[in-house]
């Protein structure tokens, strides 16, 4: 059932997303080689909780950590751990605050240091994909136009897409309806309408779009091992027409020229 947000719902989701974009922007201020993804975890839970937040990832489902902590061929929620960054590492930050009872949803993939032209470009990639995707999130629009856009503009530049992982409704809760994959046809599937918040995620991989799922029951990696991108904003419709609810601002305010 999809969950339609009014006016005052849409106001508690501004906020909601404001907090997870502050939290990567962060975070970002601390990815270096030399850093474990232990600490960035840390940093990212005091920071929601100076904020009057909740980390709404910890404890999810037995998740045991505020960041999904996605380095070079991990897909998505990978756990953090006493691994130390290493100059040439892609690492993705996702993760969710709660706030006042809504809840923010937002994804960036960083460089650490200097890496390869090849990987960049695929960050590069992967992050334009999800601008197209947005575009496509018109009122009137299908899901499935968003999810045309994100695998034709990736597909068409040599990179596969994740089918086993999408995007989703948010609100109250975290993952709400409806599924918002990153391939498909256009002009089917749910209609976009005010009211309506979802969260576009494109997952990217350099080589084969098989991933597995690690021991552990929740990290997802690519199958051949090689480095996959992964970016994300939470969008509200209302006053008929498509809002970006977080930001990537204050980690470029955060990265400067390193900003990708």
């Amino acid at each position: 059932m999809i969950y339609l947000k009014t006016p005052e719902d849409m106001r508690g989701m501004q906020v909601a997303c404001d907090l997870v974009s502050r939290t990567l922007g962060e975070v970002a201020r601390w990815i270096a080689p030399g850093v474990t993804t232990n600490k960035l975890d840390s940093i990212a839970r005091e920071f929601i909780h100076d904020n009057g937040g909740r980390p709404a990832c910890l404890g999810y489902g037995g998740f045991p950590a505020t960041l999904c902590i996605e380095v070079n061929e991990t897909v998505v929620h990978g756990f953090p751990s006493n691994y130390t960054l290493r100059d040439g590492d892609i690492i993705g930050i996702d993760t969710v605050t709660e706030i006042g009872g809504f809840n923010g949803d937002s994804c960036y993939t960083f460089a650490v240091g200097e890496i390869d032209p090849e990987v960049r470009r695929l960050l590069v990639t992967t992050k334009e994909s999800l601008y197209k995707g947005i575009e496509a999130a018109k009122p009137g629009a299908r899901i499935g136009d968003i999810a045309n856009a994100v695998q034709t503009y990736c597909e068409k530049r040599g990179y596969t897409v994740v089918r086993e992982m999408c995007g989703h409704g948010i609100g109250r809760k975290m993952h709400e309806d409806p599924e918002v994959p990153n391939y498909g046809r256009r002009g089917i599937g749910p209609m976009l309408k005010n009211g309506m918040c979802i969260c576009i995620e494109p997952m990217i991989n350099m080589g084969s779009r098989n991933i597995v799922i690690e021991r552990d029951g929740w990290t997802c990696r690519t199958k051949d091992r090689k480095p996959s991108a992964h970016f994300e904003h939470t969008l509200g419709i209302y006053d008929d027409q498509t809002h970006i609810l977080t930001t990537f601002d204050y980690i470029k305010e955060a990265l400067g020229d390193r900003f990708i």
